[in-house]
């Protein structure tokens, strides 16, 4: 009696957004009463659900199957039809070479048999798959413009993959309570928060990210800097358009909160994580920058050290909590002074062009990509390429410069003549708002060594070097 012939059944649709497996399933009903009419005994069925045959997309089951044929547990190919086996002329032929050298010949599809150990099959079959890979090339063509045109008009992506935070998952109906959280991580980003400090606030208050998960400090980021937020249509990292959508946050918003992430990554600030004054402290023995240090007596202090590694003398100390409610109550003070309303409206005056700066920052950019793009068409040689990007880099240094200094003051908004209402709220406020507002006033301050030993007059010994 004639050994049956064991068949493997290979099943592939493209895109699947919903997970019904519908397609596939239909497939492999085809190919299970093609296996039943010809008294094939079904293996094994492979299933690739959601996956490209076109490209260089990774097919688990069809690699797997590959791996079976060559282990010889198979001895023919059912598909439904041969582009949902591959798409791909080279893939094709890699598989030819395959059942070659195994004898495996017979490939039945619902279509039509093909016999891999003739000419005329090999023929019919190669010339299938170069019509599949050209229909595939145009497919794409066809959606890439598809999605450009969509952008054009500010019209969102497709509903399938992630929704954006903030909207439904047709990504332009609103949900007023996210859009809500939105604008508080917004407000409380500009007065001073870290985005740490910010993602461990959303999980404590068990607020759960778009993917129904906890947030970290990158989706909290990616977030908050998304153009969507202002209402832009991003296509290939670019805007390109305004969306259709209704916005969350206003232009001068999210300009301001591009502006201080990129002062932020230019100075590779990190945010404070025990000491309020941390890193604006000096020695006034050798200029070093003065750590928290631990305590002595069970009092912290700031301390100038000497340890390997860092450029510190290691004779100057100071205790912390007198120190930082010295330079707390100098800070509430000077936000009522006339020289300080007056500094700031001139830095505020500064500052309100913005979008503006931005827009000349981005003409540069695609200044520099057209470059780009003549160099790698020939148009130019290297020495034009070079003597032309020299000026354009130099205009965009400066410009990200100036955007980066435009930040500086976005913790102190509004707080101008209101030193008294601030002392009220300051122990309600974290760590991080402090420091923002710290360091948006003051620039160092200088602690100078003690007169005598043990001496209490601290006022003596600290030098405020001010911003405003």
């Amino acid at each position: 009696m004639p050994k049956a012939i064991s068949a493997a059944i290979y099943a592939r649709i493209s895109s699947d957004p919903a997970g019904t497996r519908l397609g596939v399933d239909r497939q492999l009903e085809d190919c299970r009463r093609l296996a039943e009419s010809r008294g094939w005994v079904i293996a094994e069925e492979y299933v690739d659900n959601d996956v490209s045959a076109f490209g260089r997309t990774s097919r688990p089951a069809y690699e797997r199957m590959l791996a079976d044929l060559a282990a010889g547990e198979r001895d023919a190919i059912i598909v439904y039809n041969l582009d949902r086996l591959t798409r791909n002329p080279k893939q094709l032929e890699s598989l030819i070479d395959l059942c070659d050298q195994l004898g495996v010949s017979q490939l039945a599809t619902a279509t039509g048999d093909f016999n891999l150990g003739n000419d005329q099959g090999l023929f019919v079959a190669r010339i299938m798959s170069a019509v599949a890979a050209q229909e595939s090339g145009r497919k794409s063509a066809r959606l890439r413009r598809k999605m450009e045109e969509r952008a054009e008009q500010g019209l969102p992506g497709s509903s399938g993959g992630r929704r954006a935070y903030g909207w439904e998952q047709d990504k332009t109906t609103l949900i007023p309570s996210e859009a809500e959280i939105i604008q508080r991580l917004a407000s409380r980003y500009l007065a001073g928060e870290s985005i740490t400090s910010l993602a461990n606030w959303l999980n404590a208050a068990e607020l759960p990210s778009a993917t129904g998960g906890r947030w970290t400090m990158a989706t909290v980021r990616t977030m908050l800097s998304n153009p969507r937020l202002a209402g832009h249509r991003v296509h290939r990292g670019k805007v390109v358009s305004r969306g259709i959508w209704e916005p969350i946050l206003t232009d001068e918003t999210h300009e301001k909160i591009i502006a201080i992430m990129e002062r932020r990554k230019v100075a590779q600030v990190r945010s404070p994580r025990r000491a309020l004054l941390s890193r604006l402290l000096r020695c006034g023995r050798c200029g070093s920058t003065l750590n928290s240090g631990g305590s002595n007596n069970g009092q912290r202090r700031y301390v100038c050290q000497a340890d390997p590694g860092r450029p510190g003398c290691g004779r100057l100390a100071m205790r912390a909590e007198p120190l930082e409610a010295i330079i707390t109550e100098a800070i509430l003070i000077r936000l009522d002074s006339p020289e300080f309303a007056k500094a700031l409206s001139g830095r505020e005056e500064s500052s309100s062009d913005t979008l503006g700066i931005r827009e000349s920052l981005a003409s540069d950019q695609a200044q520099m990509d057209e470059l780009a793009g003549l160099w790698a068409d020939r148009a130019i040689s290297s020495a034009e390429w070079k003597a032309a990007r020299e000026p354009i880099e130099a205009r965009i240094r400066t410009t990200e410069r100036r955007l980066a200094s435009l930040a500086d003051t976005t913790p102190i908004t509004g707080l101008a003549g209101h030193g008294a209402q601030l002392r009220e709220q300051w122990e309600g406020l974290n760590l991080t708002r402090q420091h923002a507002i710290i360091t948006a006033i003051i620039d160092t301050v200088t602690i100078l060594p003690a007169v005598t030993q043990g001496s209490r007059d601290y006022l003596a010994r600290i030098q405020p070097n001010w911003r405003l």
